[in-house]
């Protein structure tokens, strides 16, 4: 039929065009209470008392000790609890759940918490509690130091993101007849949460059922805090024996849940007077906050990302996650590849001014290019496109041009070559083994997956490469609602693996239902016959490799890649900056929607530029001080510039219709390549985000380029 590689609407279009579709908030059951989370208001110490300033009558009350199972939010580890029970160990950490019918009522019940209150830990560089480590080690590092002409050295830090996801958190938890519990939420991944209540709350996997609402944006920001979220309404439903919705303001959104990492990230680089890589020794520091969620793959694919898109024969990246008294950091477009892609690309423009080499050429130097080797091990097929992305954008941006003719003016221009793992890392597919059914119908067939829309396209996506596969009208196929007592674990909706990974399982489902139903059409079949299904199980491509202990081998089935080129206006006087264009070009297998992975293009970047120049979370004593949208400032389409977006086709074999993964792949650049056309103005900047402040004290600054 075609469909795929064409725009088709999406199919929840309509619905959201109309406001007919329903978000979680927008839900109401009979009976229903309204909740409210009490949270400490310290960094670090010690519960000493709870005392109620209200009536308890008609309220539901729940502290720790009304948790039936075990007192954790289930994930990687097992050290969040759900409720303190006496140390606190953040600001906003949950302590006590209320939930009452009237909200006003609930609103005003004030609570007093006591405490004994130590001295927090808010220095990640001063942690010696590590959450995670990783080492990745190649070739001879010392005698690639022997063989340079030039050592650079350098350290780059960011700093806290917060999401801003158009929705805030939020679900409903109603109990059942059986002792069980469902619940309905805004929510990336509903096995994560099924794992979690079956363990908070003691049940077994048939008592618990999740279903996830539309999601107004997600982000990774709804990977895995919906188990903390879905865990205390469920844990007042239960008690009140009556359905509680729990839906965080914007304010306790901002203040409470997770944000991306702050990074400190540490290269020593030795290169050869003609400018080829001989040596990266690499430092990655993440500041993982009080408890480690999901700080152990973000680090890793911290690392796996650290030495950039080129090829060095001896290269050390020694990474940790580390605690602080902080609230917990976790998922975030790209999770952790922006961070320590932003240190390598800036700290490469830092290497070619000390070689007095042009940037981009350094870059195309040592590129890697299809056959040449990861830090890891991994080699390059035919799909690395590192180096077609750097021409091109060079190329259509004009930059030899424009670098020469802006030099001593207040315009620059710069440029980042990035990559992005598209996947989960390593055995970590195997690991999920994800599976995806379809379902004959009366429309045709249905998709059942676990995989959830959160304005991304997912469903649209699947549909089309359904529709394609099976060779049936697009209108002919539907998405299911992702509900764990209706849909296979098909995995989280995370890393950039919807497409490729469960798009690629959905195409194999449709070929074999295809060859099952011979000449009928799906729905003449389900009309004689009732409903088929066919469920197929994710197998990984052919001879990948990978060794969790020493992190060697194949990181990802395969890599997107791009390269972002910035131009940019300085004004000296408001030490203001401001992207004027960026050419961004990107190549990911194949687009299935080219809409929809334009728009993932321009958001991504979007959200990168505002990483870059204007999201600057203010931490105060252990918290967030300016949580709220009046002073944390995002960008609006009066400071998102004209981008000229390129979609290179290099098709993955084991992607769907040769799909990799998009939705994180546009974070990775803008914020080094803006950096790095401010260094075209002679502005050393190595801290994100570059406020009028930071870019002030580089133009006073002026540190020459550390070199030897």
């Amino acid at each position: 039929m075609g469909f795929v590689g064409q725009s088709v609407p999406r199919v929840d279009g309509p619905a959201k065009v109309a406001g007919t579709t329903r978000y979680v908030d927008d839900l109401v059951l009979p009976h229903m209470l309204h909740a409210r989370t009490i949270r400490a208001t310290i960094p670090c110490g010690r519960v000493t008392a709870v005392r109620l300033g209200f009536d308890p009558t008609g309220f539901t009350v729940v502290d720790w000790r009304d948790i039936p199972g075990r007192n954790c939010i289930t994930h990687i580890t097992d050290d969040q609890p759900c409720l303190v029970q006496d140390d606190v160990r953040h600001v906003a950490e949950p302590v006590l759940l209320l939930a009452h019918e009237d909200r006003e009522a609930l609103l005003g019940a004030e609570v007093q918490i006591d405490y004994e209150r130590t001295d927090p830990l808010l220095d990640p560089l001063r942690s010696t509690q590590i959450h995670k480590h990783v080492l990745i080690q190649c070739g001879d590092l010392d005698a690639g130091f022997r063989a340079a002409d030039l050592v650079v050295e350098g350290e780059y830090r960011t700093g806290h993101q917060e999401h801003i996801y158009i929705e805030p958190n939020g679900v409903i938890a109603v109990p059942g007849d059986d002792g069980g519990v469902t619940i309905h939420g805004s929510l990336q991944c509903p096995y994560y949460v099924h794992h979690a209540l079956t363990t908070l709350l003691a049940l077994p996997d048939e008592k618990v059922r999740v279903v996830a609402t539309e999601l107004g944006g997600g982000f990774g920001g709804k990977e895995d805090y919906p188990s903390v979220i879905a865990g205390h309404a469920a844990l007042l439903a239960l008690k009140a024996r009556r359905p509680v919705k729990l839906v965080y303001d914007r304010a306790e959104d901002m203040w409470a849940t997770t944000k991306r990492h702050p990074s400190i990230v540490r290269h020593r680089t030795g290169v050869t007077r003609k400018g080829e890589l001989v040596a990266m020794d690499i430092e990655v520091i993440l500041d993982g906050g009080a408890y480690v969620t999901l700080s152990p793959v973000v680090l890793s694919r911290s690392c796996l990302h650290a030495a950039g898109a080129y090829r060095c024969p001896n290269v050390r990246v020694d990474g940790r996650a580390v605690f602080t008294n902080t609230p917990p950091n976790g998922a975030f477009r790209g999770f952790g590849a922006p961070q320590s892609q932003f240190a390598v690309e800036a700290h490469m423009d830092r290497v070619a001014e000390a070689l007095g080499m042009d940037p981009a050429r350094l870059r195309l130097l040592n590129v890697l290019r299809p056959g040449d080797a990861t830090a890891t091990g991994q080699v390059m097929g035919a799909d690395c496109s590192a180096e077609t992305v750097l021409r091109e954008a060079v190329r259509r941006s004009g930059w030899s041009r424009k670098r020469k003719a802006w030099a001593g003016t207040d315009r620059g221009i710069g440029l980042a070559l990035f990559r992005h793992g598209a996947g989960f890392t390593g055995s970590g597919e195997v690991r999920l083994a994800s599976r995806c059914t379809l379902t004959t119908c009366e429309r045709g067939v249905r998709i059942r997956v676990a995989a959830t829309e959160m304005g991304q396209g997912a469903h649209t996506v699947l549909a089309q490469i359904v529709a394609d596969a099976l060779g049936v009208p697009l209108d002919q196929v539907e998405v299911a609602v992702p509900d764990t007592a209706e849909v296979p674990n098909s995995g989280p909706t995370v890393a950039s693996r919807t497409a490729m990974v469960v798009g690629r399982i959905i195409e194999r489902c449709a070929r074999g239902l295809r060859e099952r139903l011979g000449a009928l059409a799906p729905a003449e079949h389900w009309r004689r016959h009732g409903p088929l299904a066919v469920t197929t199980q994710y197998e990984p491509p052919p001879g990948l490799a990978w060794d969790e202990e020493t992190y060697r081998g194949d990181a990802y089935g395969t890599f997107a890649w791009g390269c972002d080129v910035a131009e940019i206006g300085y004004d000296p006087v408001t030490y203001e900056v401001k992207a004027t264009k960026l050419t961004l070009v990107q190549e990911f297998g194949r687009p299935i929607n080219p809409v929809l992975a334009r728009g993932q293009i321009e958001g991504g970047t979007a959200q990168g530029l505002g990483w870059a120049l204007i999201e600057d979370v203010v931490m105060r004593d252990g918290g967030m001080a300016n949580a709220q949208l009046t002073n944390y400032v995002i960008p609006t389409t009066l400071d998102t510039p004209p981008m000229d977006i390129v979609m290179v086709e290099n098709p993955y074999p084991h992607g769907a219709f040769g799909a990799k993964g998009v939705g994180e792949l546009p974070c990775n650049g803008p914020g080094p390549a803006i950096v790095n056309a401010m260094r075209h103005l002679g502005l050393d900047v190595r801290e994100l985000p570059a406020t009028p402040e930071r870019v002030m004290d580089a133009a006073t600054r002026r540190a020459p380029v550390a070199a030897r």
